[in-house]
């Protein structure tokens, strides 16, 4: 059974909750790394997760869910961002 440590796991659901929040509402108040992450999956996150209702780490969830079909770009910032140890590897 994986152990997940589940505040990394939560800050980083909670970053790419961003995608569904007003762009320039949340941009302003996100660290840069956030940001970045945003900027970087973006497109994924439209082509693979766009239908799927934020909160409760269901953004990141998909994301993860579609992990071999996410551009190398944001398979590496997903592994570098807050709660990386909790992606599949």
């Amino acid at each position: 059974m994986i152990t997940l440590n589940h505040r990394p796991f939560i800050t980083a659901a909670a970053l790419l909750a961003v995608f569904a929040a007003r762009p320039n509402a949340a941009l302003a108040q996100m660290p840069a790394q956030a940001q970045a992450l945003q900027q970087i999956c973006r497109g994924d996150y439209t082509r693979l997760c766009s239908g799927v209702q934020p909160g409760g780490g269901r953004i990141l969830t998909c994301l993860q869910s579609h992990l071999g079909e996410l551009t190398s770009a944001c398979q590496k910032a997903l592994t570098k961002a807050p709660g990386a140890n909790a992606l599949p590897k």
